[in-house]
């Protein structure tokens, strides 16, 4: 079954511990952390406080998604503050291989982010130092942009080279998540979802919309499977 991650900047952040409680009571698999530097992306967000203090309220894997210039400079430190996984941008300025293995030497899984625009050869020297995958199927920086079509065949594609290359790397799909756009995704390849604005924080009752996103979601991954 496709897993689900709320997108944490998509929360109401004057009640995070409160809408935590309720992802948690809905079931949620992961929670996903947009860390912006108002460089790499137009946007600035949260920091590794943050994470920290919001550790405590579950035991879920937190996915630290650096959408920032120099990511190797903060890996340590998200890692410290209670980071699962840690996902770095190809587009950055980052030494790829050397900050995946460093993720893992940390005991985290490692993954890289493409945006749009970028090919999938971007991996291809890095396969066997990868957890997943996370293809952006919107351009990075804001919460409620447009779902991009021809992210769909991106997912198809990068499905067949992960097979043909027999590593256990699953896909992560971020950007416009919703009903609409989930069948077509999980047919396509993807097994982790980012979810925010289209269908997890669409009402204020986050536990309701987990509940029912999820049996969609399963609904969707067994006609797949």
């Amino acid at each position: 079954m496709a897993l689900i991650g709320p997108s944490v900047m998509c929360a109401d952040w004057g009640n995070l511990q409160e809408n935590m409680e309720m992802l948690e009571r809905g079931g949620v698999d992961f929670y996903h952390f947009d860390i912006m530097d108002g460089s790499f992306v137009p946007n600035f967000t949260m920091g590794p406080d943050l994470l920290k203090a919001l550790r405590p309220y579950s035991g879920k894997a937190f996915d630290i998604h650096l959408m920032v210039q120099e990511p190797e400079r903060y890996i340590g430190m998200f890692a410290e503050a209670g980071a699962d996984w840690i996902t770095v941008h190809a587009e950055s300025k980052v030494h790829l291989q050397r900050a995946l293995q460093y993720i893992r030497k940390l005991g985290l899984k490692a993954g890289v982010a493409l945006n749009p625009s970028t090919p999938l050869s971007a991996l291809d020297y890095v396969l066997d130092d990868l957890d997943h995958v996370c293809l952006m199927t919107v351009n990075p920086g804001f919460a409620g942009q447009a779902f991009i079509p021809s992210m769909y065949r991106k997912i198809e594609d990068l499905r067949k080279v992960i097979d043909a290359s027999g590593a256990p790397i699953d896909i992560q799909v971020d950007g416009n998540i919703g009903y609409n756009t989930i069948p077509k995704v999980i047919e396509c390849g993807a097994s982790m979802l980012v979810c925010g604005t289209s269908s997890l924080f669409n009402s204020a009752d986050l536990e309701a919309n987990a509940l029912q996103l999820i049996e969609y979601v399963n609904k969707q991954s067994r006609k797949t499977s």
